[in-house]
């Protein structure tokens, strides 16, 4: 794909996904369909997209597929049938973990299939939660990036925006923006933390950051595109719908020449 100078819309879609994977896929469905009827070229979706529910157990082993599987062979027919690219979070099956399952992130192209994937670092082990349970962490390997329209982007997941040196590695593989499937728990001060981790995130790397979390009940909903100076593009309050918003190459290179921060920095990020 050619550079487009003038920039392009993305999109993040905000729903609550379920137990019931069909019901899950078909809502997923509709709303990329509504997403790229306002004119989005990429369109984010929460962690856990593909089955979900509160207290994780058995069922999640169960529900469990292969990167490869059913749910992203339905996102790359669906990449490739309304020709824009998808990012969404499954449940993915372990070979190597009988219990286990990885909270993983794929982004599909058209006609291409899963261009990256990433498995989340950082488990949700915090406010009275134990996601490590049921959930083996990822390697802290080298980020996997892929490029739309001259853009090059980047995943992380949810609890991940609490360490900064997460988002630091990505924008240091070259990505100008994050995508971020989330399942932000709702709770005491969450909803307030939730927008100053992800501002914050594209502020220090003067970059984009697509964050698209469950609706409510469980989730804390305020799915969000904020811009490289921290500017809230768009945002879906706690309902389930599609925000929309435009991004471009000349933002991103105004915003680090007017502030050099990733130059000036005298700190690297290295993995333990």
């Amino acid at each position: 794909m050619q550079p487009d100078s003038a920039g392009f819309a993305i999109a993040v879609a905000q729903f609550a996904p379920g137990a019931d994977g069909a019901a899950n896929l078909a809502e997923l469905t509709r709303l990329t369909e509504l997403a790229v009827s306002r004119g989005a070229r990429l369109v984010v979706f929460p962690e856990y997209s593909s089955y979900f529910t509160p207290e994780p157990g058995p069922d999640w082993r169960e529900a469990a597929e292969p990167v490869g599987g059913a749910f992203t062979e339905h996102l790359a027919a669906l990449a490739s049938r309304l020709d824009v690219h998808v990012v969404a979070g499954l449940i993915e099956r372990l070979d190597d973990d009988d219990r286990r399952v990885g909270n993983t992130v794929v982004a599909v192209a058209p006609g291409e299939g899963v261009v990256a994937h990433y498995r989340k670092l950082h488990l949700y082990d915090a406010f009275g939660q134990r996601e490590s349970e049921w959930v083996a962490p990822g390697e802290a390997g080298e980020p996997e990036t892929f490029e739309v329209g001259g853009i090059r982007f980047g995943l992380q997941t949810c609890y991940d925006a609490r360490f900064p040196e997460v988002t630091r590695r990505i924008v240091d593989a070259g990505a100008d923006v994050v995508c971020m499937p989330a399942e932000w728990v709702r709770g005491p001060l969450k909803e307030a933390h939730w927008r100053v981790l992800t501002t914050a995130r594209a502020l220090e790397n003067t970059m984009y950051v697509a964050a698209a979390d469950h609706a409510p009940p469980a989730g804390a909903g305020n799915s969000m595109i904020v811009d490289p100076m921290g500017v809230e593009l768009a945002t879906i309050g706690e309902s389930t719908d599609v925000a929309v918003a435009w991004i471009s190459r000349e933002r991103i290179d105004a915003v680090r020449r007017v502030n050099p921060a990733l130059e000036l920095r005298r700190f690297e990020v290295r993995p333990r």
